[in-house]
């Protein structure tokens, strides 16, 4: 798996994935917030499946 996942990106998917899983287990939002989960894992292995197949990334010059 190459990197394809850069910073900002990174940061953004992190938090954004705790805290749907904070409100998950809160039971704000129900139990459809532990989708937090995939930009959490994606976030912090900084690889995304998604990207994959458009030859996308977000890191500068990570991945010529």
């Amino acid at each position: 798996m190459k990197v394809n996942v850069g910073g900002i990106d990174r940061i953004l998917r992190i938090v954004l994935g705790i805290v749907l899983i904070a409100l998950a287990a809160m039971g704000t939002i129900g139990a459809w917030g532990y989708i937090g989960l995939l930009p959490l894992a994606t976030g912090l292995f900084r690889w995304c499946p998604a990207y994959t197949p458009f030859g996308f990334s977000s890191c500068p010059n990570r991945n010529p």
